[in-house]
């Protein structure tokens, strides 16, 4: 479901349903042509609360008969899924919806709870987050990001889910106890993950995508040191409107995996279509944030 192309791969063989999905999302595919219709069924099976462990695909193997790595696997497939129909454009699937309460349930639960202001255990020499924490994962904002009435009904657990994006982000690693395994929670946000102008520099795509992220959320506008960055990523574009790095000539790349189905869009990064996605990307956020764009 999330298998992602290999770094020196030149084609899409072998790659997930779900990334598959949200890439041609992000290219401008209609949810109704044949190849999002055929991938629908699926995606809207993994919703369900249930543990099947046929439904695990590569969570499954060795791990299908652990119930604690069932639970883990099935419930990052189901937030993943929902994702990917939220922005396919299911916001008003009572499906969709009730799965999309469900996790921002858990999120708020978690967010008024002490637990949220110490969320690490000592497990051994680790550190790490107990079974029972349930920050808000990457595939549960994008979920988010695409379901503004959604947003509208639960304002109160958005307003703690801001606070908890705006606050420094831990040093600890996402890591997370599951029965009696500590296990790596890379899709788990435990905080803000644009601080400041150097985190920008070391990653513009990430940069960019958290922008896009923030500004779809409505939280951009809100926070002050994400829309001083953002106005200095336009202060990067040349007369025309296009935007160059701030240092150098390569092309932006990020080693980020989440961020493969949104970036780059464009078939090569040579020439002036280095700059295309970033372009495009900035643009798109001034948008959302309620800027006219004029386009020259």
């Amino acid at each position: 479901m999330l298998t992602l192309p290999s770094a020196r791969g030149e084609n899409f063989e072998g790659i997930g349903t779900i990334s598959a999905v949200r890439r041609l999302l992000e290219y401008g595919w209609d949810k109704d042509t044949p190849p999002l219709t055929h991938a629908r069924r699926v995606l809207f099976r993994l919703l369900a609360e249930d543990q099947d462990p046929e439904y695990l695909f590569e969570f499954g193997g060795k791990h299908a008969t652990d119930e604690d790595m069932s639970r883990r696997g099935r419930a990052i497939l189901r937030e993943a899924a929902a994702a990917t129909l939220a922005q396919a454009g299911y916001e008003g699937d009572p499906r969709l919806r009730g799965a999309a309460r469900r996790i921002i349930e858990r999120i708020a639960a978690y967010l008024r709870s002490p637990l949220a202001q110490k969320p690490f255990v000592r497990v051994g020499n680790q550190h790490v987050l107990p079974a029972e924490a349930a920050p808000p994962s990457v595939y549960a904002l994008l979920m988010l990001a695409y379901m503004p009435l959604f947003r509208n009904e639960h304002h109160d657990a958005m307003a703690l889910l801001y606070n908890h994006l705006s606050q420094p982000l831990p040093r600890q690693e996402p890591l997370q106890l599951c029965g009696k395994k500590v296990v790596e929670q890379a899709h788990l946000v435990l905080g803000d993950l644009l601080p400041n102008r150097s985190a920008a520099d070391n990653d513009v795509v990430s940069a960019i995508v958290w922008l896009e992220l923030m500004a779809r959320l409505g939280f951009l506008r809100k926070n002050d040191n994400w829309s001083k960055l953002f106005e200095r990523f336009l202060d990067d574009r040349d007369a025309d409107g296009v935007w160059h790095p701030h240092k150098g000539m390569s092309a932006a790349r990020s080693a980020n995996p989440f961020l493969w189905p949104m970036y780059p869009l464009e078939d090569h990064l040579s020439g002036d279509e280095r700059w295309a996605d970033v372009t495009f990307r900035l643009g798109l956020i001034g948008r959302l944030s309620g800027r006219t764009i004029e386009l020259t």
